[in-house]
Order: structure tokens, then sequence, then C-alpha cells
């Protein structure tokens, strides 16, 4: 019988040393413009269409967009930054238990506090829970595949959850998603929400993605990598997988819906 798995804590606990201070202070930095896909790129096939024909339009933000919302923790539920066990019906779901930490910080390194970070991905078998998700892998009972949490006073999330697999997808003859989980981080208004992708540290399928062969800059694409973090893990359950948000600046994350800038 196997004895019952330790109930999800900070990984900061694991470490023995304090994470990285801050790296000072100033304005805004300008972000590389140079490190962002094309928007029309034929090798990723659905872009094709999707991509503007004409010069795009800077509107003003309306008041609405950039007052609200405003989160707090008693907006979360105990369970919502533990995919594991938030859809668990009648057991634990399939496949190799994870822990993905990390901090939201600002183009300085400061963190970003009280923050929404949102996550949704596939199973293991590499299907999302989703009625158009057809994928011949089956899905999981126990397992929704999406979850949330709240940064600290540091910029500090993590969440625990399996490892989601890669799957085909029609772009063209034998195209497959590395394995990756989805990311939206909210900012002061519904205007500033952030979406990306993070990526595992070693996976084959990274250099052959259709999506991810599309960012010119190595730099931009490594910081959507996720490195293995053995001082963060859990013995005897779950590996760790370190992933910094940076949200403008030089260093920031690439945002696939903030293409144009900060």
């Amino acid at each position: 019988m196997n004895a019952q798995a330790p109930a999800l804590r900070d990984p900061r606990l694991n470490r023995p040393e304090p994470f990285a201070s801050p790296l000072g202070d100033g304005g805004f930095f300008q972000r590389d413009r140079a490190m962002h896909p094309p928007a029309h790129a034929p090798g990723y096939k659905s872009s094709v269409l999707r991509s503007p024909r004409q010069a795009l339009l800077s509107l003003e933000n309306s008041v609405s967009e950039i007052t609200g919302p405003v989160f707090g923790h008693n907006d979360l539920g105990p369970l919502d930054n533990d995919l594991i066990r938030n859809y668990a019906k009648d057991g634990d779901p399939v496949g190799e238990r994870i822990i993905v930490h990390g901090r939201v910080l600002d183009e300085t390194g400061r963190g970003v506090p009280n923050t929404l970070v949102e996550f949704w991905q596939a199973n293991a078998g590499g299907r999302y829970r989703h009625k158009k998700d057809t994928y011949l892998a089956p899905i999981d009972p126990n397992f929704g595949g999406c979850g949330r949490a709240l940064t600290d006073d540091t910029g500090y999330y993590y969440f625990r959850t399996v490892k989601p697999g890669p799957y085909p997808w029609r772009n063209y003859v034998n195209s497959w998603r590395p394995a990756h989980i989805h990311f939206s981080v909210f900012g002061s208004g519904f205007a500033q929400r952030l979406i990306t992708q993070m990526y595992f540290e070693g996976d084959p399928l990274i250099p052959v993605c259709p999506i991810l062969t599309t960012i010119p800059d190595k730099d931009a694409l490594d910081r959507l990598v996720a490195p293995l973090d053995l001082n963060a893990s859990t013995p005897f359950d779950s590996l760790a997988y370190r992933f910094d948000i940076v949200l403008r600046g030089q260093r920031s994350t690439y945002f696939e819906n903030r293409t144009a800038g900060n």
C-alpha cells in the first residue's frame, strides 16, 4: 500500500538559501522588439490567416480597463493551486507529479505582489479536458487541468500538478507541441492581462515546434523554458521546475498576446 502523499507546501521551505535579490531601482526599460516573431509566419500555419493585413491602431484604455479587477486571498479556494487534488474524484491523476514555482517580477527584478496567476494544461497523455480536443489519449477522470494562485508580498507563486504530455496538432504533417503549461498573469486591470506558455528543460520537441521556431531571439526562447530545480523538489514525491515571469524590460518573458512591446 502506498503511503499518503504529503500536503502541498511552499517549495522555498526546501531551499537552503533565499531567492535572488532585486536588481535595483529605475524607470521602465525598453523591450528589444527584435526578439518577437513576425505576425506572418508560414511555418506556423494558422498565423497566415490571423496576421493583420494593415498597420495596427493604438487606442487609449478606458477607465474600466485600467482600474480593475482587484484580487484577494478570499477569492481563491484551498485547492486552487493543487491540480493533483482540485478535480480528483476517486484517486490521484495519472502522471509524473511536479511542482512549478517562481516569481512574477518587474523590469528591475522586484517582485510584483498580489498578482493573480492562472494556469491550464493538458493531462499526462497530452489531452485537454475540452470538448473540441479529440486526440486519442484518454481523459483522466481525476484531472481538470486548471488552477490559479496569488503571488505573495515578494511576487512568489507555486502550484502542484502532473507533467503534461506532448500532443500532435494539425499544422503540417507530423507536427507536435512540446509539453507545456499555459500561464495568464493579471496586472491592475483586465487590459493588462498577459498570456504565455512554459516549457520544460531538455524537451527534444522544443527546437522543432513550428510555433517556437518563429521566435528569432534565442534568449527570449530560453526564458520560456523552466529549468529543473532539485532544491525545491519533494523527495520521493515531486520534481520541481522554476519559472520566473518578467513583465517588462529587456529581460521580459515573451507574451503571446503582447507582441508589440510592453
